[in-house]
């Protein structure tokens, strides 16, 4: 079943492509299937990518290997994403979205039960394999929110996430599973990383409840062994759904731009030039190397939790993923806000510097606080963070896609993904190197510097909104086409006085 979209589309400007190609805009209902299938295989990747860090010190002694070893479990993701994300992204363009959804899903299940191998200690190799199939599997899982948003959805429905407006317009056509799906959507559309927040906030609180700190090493691989088996259980059922659910795209564009892409000859696009072009916008230089700061800094945070809380406050494993949930749950509710709040004001640079300058407080806040001996002081100051760091992650997202107009999102988005991996590793390896050279307060203030040179540089980014500039020459085309065809239309009354003319003179 379909809906149309509202509105014709926009006048060409050289042939007449674009009125020919727009007359047919419709919504699918498959659209909520997808994103909710997609978004489901995303966060088990994501929780594939935090299980070994949110119980650290558990994994380095059934491994018998340091907390280094264990650290580059999570650096994985990071390390194969950067030579991995141009391939990939020339394949989701050549052969499009159900091809990397089925290599993305079927990858994260084979890492899965590659994983369930390795149940003895001196297996430690057998887990690095199913660690680093996973990484590779979320290669193509990165690349896809915004090709999926931009091929399935209306332009209502991608331009602000959680939208009232939208929501309200949409509500009346669902039914209640269609109505979960809505809301699930509006909570995983904020960005590429949204449905993998979910994932890591799993990845916190699951662990350490399903493989606790006994001394037994075999109760210990039993336990282990219970979580492996459940992801990949997980895993291979999402993989079977997408082979028969998820479809390349669907029967008719949903909106104006989307029918325009899909008109566009190839020859018309060059994934090389655009990433050339990319690379020549300063501002957008200096947006990548911002939101890396900003994304490296909450990967290191993540990966060296355990280590941190455990180091202050000892055998509080479960806790410690509490805390991680915290910080990733606030961090949704901040970018939730965030998104009202671009939706209605549309102030990118101005609320991006803002949300950077926030992190930099709460982290600073965190750093002084964490060696307290108050866990619930640990949990305030830790939400505070995670409601702006994580929170600005699809503000970074929504910045320069407006900086980079009309450049492909997924192109941009590649590579502040890519500025992210390398700060991130580089990030996770010194600070934990320094935690335990000199201590975790040593390591946190190591952020802090970054974090703060990251706010400065952020200051320098100048507004230049593109997409909101294009919207409104759309909306300006729009309303002198429709003035235009009005006053060309003969008046009724006109037309009633001719006729009678015609009879009088007949």
């Amino acid at each position: 079943m379909v809906q149309k979209e509202s509105g014709g589309a926009p006048e060409p400007r050289g042939d007449g492509r674009a009125a020919k190609v727009a007359a047919e805009v419709r919504l699918s209902r498959r659209r909520w299937v997808v994103v909710l299938l997609f978004s489901s295989y995303s966060l088990c990747n994501a929780f594939q990518w935090i299980e070994y860090g949110s119980i650290n010190n558990v994994f380095v002694r059934f491994y018998g290997v340091s907390a280094f070893a264990i650290d580059w479990l999570s650096m994985s993701y990071m390390l194969a994403y950067i030579p991995l994300l141009f391939p990939v992204a020339w394949l989701l363009d050549k052969k499009g979205l159900r091809l990397i959804a089925l290599l993305g899903s079927a990858l994260n299940a084979l890492g899965a039960w590659v994983k369930l191998g390795s149940l003895r200690p001196q297996l430690f190799s057998v887990t690095v394999l199913g660690q680093v199939v996973c990484s590779v599997a979320q290669v193509f899982i990165l690349g896809m929110p915004s090709r999926i948003a931009s091929v399935w959805f209306s332009s209502r429905e991608v331009s602000t996430a959680c939208s009232i407006a939208v929501f309200g317009n949409q509500i009346q056509f669902l039914t209640s599973s269609e109505l979960v799906a809505v809301l699930w959507f509006h909570v995983t559309s904020m960005s590429p990383f949204s449905p993998a927040q979910l994932g890591i906030a799993l990845g916190f609180l699951i662990p350490p409840v399903l493989v606790p700190n006994v001394e037994d090493v075999e109760k210990l691989a039993y336990h282990i062994s219970i979580m492996f088996f459940m992801t990949a259980g997980v895993a291979t059922a999402l993989f079977i759904l997408v082979v028969i659910v998820f479809k390349e795209k669907p029967p008719y564009p949903p909106s104006r731009a989307q029918a325009l892409v899909q008109s566009r000859p190839t020859e018309e696009y060059s994934y090389v030039q655009s990433i050339l072009r990319l690379l020549r916008n300063a501002n957008f230089v200096l947006l990548m190397i911002t939101y890396g700061l900003n994304t490296g800094c909450f990967y290191s945070l993540s990966t060296l939790l355990n280590r941190m809380v455990i180091y202050h406050y000892p055998r509080e494993e479960v806790n410690a993923g509490r805390i991680g949930l915290t910080i990733v749950l606030s961090g949704m509710a901040g970018a939730l806000i965030s998104g009202l709040w671009l939706d209605r004001t549309k102030t990118y640079k101005q609320t991006t510097l803002v949300v950077y300058i926030m992190s930099l407080v709460g982290m600073i806040v965190y750093t002084f606080t964490l060696n307290l001996g108050h866990l619930w002081v640990v949990f305030v100051t830790a939400g505070v963070l995670g409601f702006f760091m994580t929170g600005y992650l699809p503000l970074g997202f929504e910045f320069a896609a407006e900086l980079t107009y009309p450049e492909s999102e997924g192109t941009s988005s590649g590579l502040l993904n890519v500025s992210a991996q390398i700060f991130g590793i580089a990030f996770t390896i010194s600070q934990g190197q320094i935690i335990d050279h000199f201590g975790t307060k040593a390591g946190n203030l190591f952020l802090c510097f970054f974090l703060l040179l990251g706010s400065i540089m952020t200051a320098f980014i100048k507004a230049d909104l593109r997409r909101q500039q294009a919207n409104v020459e759309n909306e300006h085309t729009d309303v002198t086409r429709d003035v235009h065809s009005v006053s060309m239309k003969p008046s009724a009354t006109m037309t009633s006085k001719e006729n009678k003319l015609s009879s009088l003179l007949a």
